[in-house]
């Protein structure tokens, strides 16, 4: 008989930064909070006919001021299989952006991977251009953004033979950067996210993916089911263009 053990926790929570209390018929005041913040880890184990572990953790931070807004995320993954180090990868954005109208503000993002068992050790784009809000009110929100940058990336060749064919250099070249943002609270209690990002270059075009759907059991607990996929169209001999990871958690609201 198989065990399976999952512990996944994901706390959201939000700092107020500048808080203002007035006592006027005895009620207290306060401002909403420039920032916000998020922190999720996942646990799960699998023993008999499968022995397995991994772990991912995830952190999130944003902050708002009026025609600013900054946000920053971490995201990292680990999978051993039989007692041995079968993926390691972890992931880090940031991006501030400068409102310009109602809809158009311009944006700066950087984008980093780290990954022993992919493709390539190191993934990194750095990007500035436009973005465009279609829609952005309480049930949809559209955001696409287009702009040109530059990319590093250094391949991967301890996954491969030495017979094979390979990529043996480093690219470093300018690129196009695309990204479409979705979110949409279909019903009171069930959110869907989806963020997509295309960089294409000289040597490869990349495209990343993030899909996420989150259904409230109460006001304090809710279902989280998130999929990341990352795809290169040219990789080297032995590798897979694709990686992804499939994770379900428990967020509990604070």
């Amino acid at each position: 008989m198989s065990k399976v053990w999952l512990l996944s926790i994901s706390l959201l929570t939000s700092y107020n930064v500048y808080a203002h209390e007035e006592t006027q018929t005895n009620k207290d005041i306060k401002t909403l909070s420039p920032w916000h913040s998020q922190v999720e880890f996942g646990y799960q184990s699998h023993s008999g006919n499968t022995d397995s572990q991994s772990l991912n953790a995830r952190v999130k931070g944003e902050y708002i001021s009026g025609r600013h807004r900054t946000n920053g995320e971490w995201r990292f993954y680990k999978l051993d299989k039989n007692g041995k180090e079968n993926k390691r990868q972890s992931s880090y954005t940031l991006q501030s952006d400068y409102k310009l109208g109602p809809k158009m503000y311009l944006y700066g993002s950087f984008r980093g991977t780290d990954s022993r068992y992919s493709a390539y050790f190191k993934d990194y784009t750095l990007s500035g251009g436009l973005g465009y809000q279609l829609t952005n009110t309480d049930t949809l929100l559209v955001e696409l953004e287009v702009g040109p940058g530059y990319r590093y990336q250094e391949p991967n060749l301890d996954e491969i033979g030495s017979n094979d064919v390979v990529f043996p250099n480093l690219v470093r070249e300018p690129i196009f950067r695309s990204n479409l943002k979705t979110e949409w609270q279909i019903l009171r209690n069930f959110r869907l996210s989806a963020d997509a990002t295309l960089v294409g270059g000289d040597s490869n075009t990349r495209l990343d993916t993030d899909i996420s759907v989150i259904n409230n059991i109460t006001e304090d607990i809710a279902l989280k089911i998130s999929q990341s996929r990352q795809y290169h169209n040219q990789v080297p001999e032995g590798l897979s263009k694709s990686d992804s990871i499939l994770a379900v958690s428990l967020v509990f609201l604070f």
